[in-house]
């Protein structure tokens, strides 16, 4: 009974912080696009290493933005398929595109966020938005995110986009990651100088170009496996203001094709969200089963009051994982999946744990990477 009166309390807090916390996140929908005749110009930095299936509609959206003065920066970092091409037919009918190529990375560089800081040492704009090459934009997203960061006077603004799911245990797994993502990074702390919390995401991060620089750039993330969500602690870090948004259909992604690509993807970081340190990763798995899979597995034996306690226990995070579900346009009964979800995380995280330490590193981009090279590049 203590046991489970102890994780019921736990996430009654959490169900506590989750609602209020989420209110206080804006949704882009909700701010009026930019209309001044003179908006400041905006540079989108994409990094596309073999993404020829999915480069074409990506960059298709980053073009038709209605935004006076936008540029878009695309790097084909060591493509083995069609990627270049791809770029170039793009370049040849849009002028502001500028493509970059890498024929080579150099030492004490992960390939992403050298790609990335190729794409900015090229471009022009007062503001950067960096994004992967996947991610579809609405074509007004860059009025509102702009009318947002400078309304609420930020130098970084993260946009939590949707992940655009198809399968039946790949909408199991996405929800459960959205619902993770929450929890473990709280987005409603972002804007809060007093915390420590902060946000970034790969999709949508748009900086002021002044504190990016000012920050360090790219150059502090030459071995951060996470620096999408690194880039967001270094703003916040250096002093600079930060925030984040909800952005619903404005900006989306689908992330893997299916649970078995999802596990495949994830090899690589996982483990890195853990610093790449085992005792920590072997308690984010305990921590998962303990607090979302062992009330249900609890349920048939419980009576009394520690079924009442159970009962909470199950109900409130499935709650929250059905709202999690809302925001990616999914049906709030994806919550019941809640314990398969947790289950298909802690493989994840056992997975990437072991083959990381296993090889010694990761493969990343057709490089490999040793471990004690990845730790001491963690920001």
């Amino acid at each position: 009974m203590g046991l489970l009166g102890l994780i019921a309390f736990l996430w009654t807090l959490q169900a506590i912080e989750i609602a209020f916390g989420v209110r206080s996140v804006p949704h882009l929908k909700d701010t009026p696009p930019a209309n001044e005749p003179s908006l400041p110009k905006i540079s989108i930095l994409v990094a596309a290493r073999d993404e020829a299936k999915k480069l074409p509609e990506a960059l298709a959206s980053f073009l038709a933005l209605d935004y006076p003065d936008c540029e878009v920066v695309a790097v084909n970092d060591r493509s083995q398929d069609g990627t270049q091409n791809i770029l170039d037919a793009a370049q040849r009918a849009h002028p502001n595109l500028k493509t970059v190529r890498i024929e080579a990375l150099p030492e004490g560089w992960l390939g992403k966020p050298h790609a990335l800081q190729q794409a900015y040492e090229r471009s022009s704009g007062e503001w950067l938005v960096f994004t992967d090459a996947d991610v579809y934009f609405a074509p007004d997203v860059l009025r509102r995110a702009i009318a947002l960061a400078l309304g609420n006077k930020w130098d970084h603004l993260t946009l939590l986009g949707r992940a655009e799911m198809f399968r039946f245990f790949e909408k199991i797994t996405m929800t459960f990651f959205g619902f993770g993502f929450v929890i473990g990074t709280k987005p409603w702390q972002a804007h809060n100088p007093k915390s420590r919390g902060y946000l970034g995401v790969g999709a949508f991060q748009m900086v002021r170009r002044s504190s990016y620089a000012a920050m360090g750039t790219h150059q502090r993330l030459r071995m951060e496996v996470i620096d999408d969500m690194k880039l967001g602690k270094l703003m916040k870090e250096a002093g600079f203001s930060s925030g984040a948004a909800r952005a619903g259909e404005s900006v989306s992604v689908h992330w893997h094709d299916g649970v078995r690509n999802i596990v495949l993807g994830t090899t690589k970081n996982f483990f890195a969200t853990s610093g790449f340190n085992v005792p920590r990763t072997l308690l984010r798995m305990f921590g998962l089963l303990l607090m979302c899979v062992f009330p249900v597995c609890a349920l048939p034996f419980a009576r009394g009051w520690p079924l009442a306690l159970d009962l909470i226990a199950v109900a409130l995070p499935m709650i929250a994982h059905g709202e999690a579900a809302r925001e990616f346009g999914a049906s709030r009964l994806w919550g019941l999946s809640l314990p398969v979800g947790a289950l298909i995380f802690v493989w994840m995280l056992g997975r990437s744990m072991i083959v990381t330490l296993r090889q010694g590193g990761i493969d990343w981009r057709g490089t490999f990477y040793p471990l004690d090279k990845l730790r001491s590049g963690i920001v």
